[in-house]
């Protein structure tokens, strides 16, 4: 199990985390359970309460500046309830300095919103993402699709302190790092399986 923890931190002052594995893919399918525990952070921002993700397709760890907030990447969303009863769906798109296809045009919107079921508490929860390079991507809640979009791409904003160098928009992302996501809500992931298909697509 990987424990997203903040009990050594006097104040969170903005310090996001992503930890990486060591290699980037192109196709591949990825499966974990995660559950939101313990605290959140209340100096980190709002929004981030009850919030984690997946980075994937992600800039390499050693291009990311010191002062960058998050990796040009696409992100496979979690979310879970809020006291306030409104539906929070998990399974979401986030795009950090990128854009996707959705519905046969490129999306301007931030975060694209799965159809995924609200997820109170602190109970396991399934996930997968299937990804094909810069073609199909799939989001998978506990067995059931709940997102598809395709041609992840860079481009858009909220990503803010990269190198421009990198930001190269309209490019499209046909591989790149996976990371899992710290941004001031405590959360455990287990039971972690990623399965290269690059093989199986090889012909593209």
């Amino acid at each position: 199990m990987i424990k997203i923890r903040y009990d050594q931190y006097d104040q969170f002052n903005n310090r996001y985390g992503h930890l990486f594995y060591n290699k980037p893919f192109s196709h591949f399918k990825l499966r974990f359970d995660y559950r939101f525990s313990g605290i959140w952070r209340s100096d980190a921002p709002s929004y981030t309460q009850i919030n984690s993700g997946v980075m994937y397709h992600s800039q390499s760890p050693e291009s990311i500046l010191k002062e960058q907030d998050w990796p040009i990447s696409v992100e496979l969303q979690l979310l879970g309830g809020l006291k306030d009863g409104k539906s929070r769906p998990t399974g979401n798109m986030c795009s950090p300095g990128t854009d996707v296809v959705f519905n046969g045009r490129v999306d301007p919107r931030h975060c694209i919103n799965s159809s995924s079921k609200t997820y109170y508490g602190d109970q396991w929860v399934h996930a997968e993402l299937i990804v094909l390079g810069d073609s199909l991507v799939t989001h998978i809640i506990n067995g059931d699709t709940v997102l598809q979009y395709s041609k992840p791409q860079i481009g858009g904003g909220v990503a803010t302190g990269y190198d421009p160098a990198i930001k190269i928009d309209g490019k499209l992302l046909k591989q790149g790092y996976i990371g899992l996501q710290s941004e001031g809500q405590e959360i455990d992931f287990k039971n972690i399986q990623l399965l290269d298909l690059s093989k199986q697509y090889q012909h593209e």
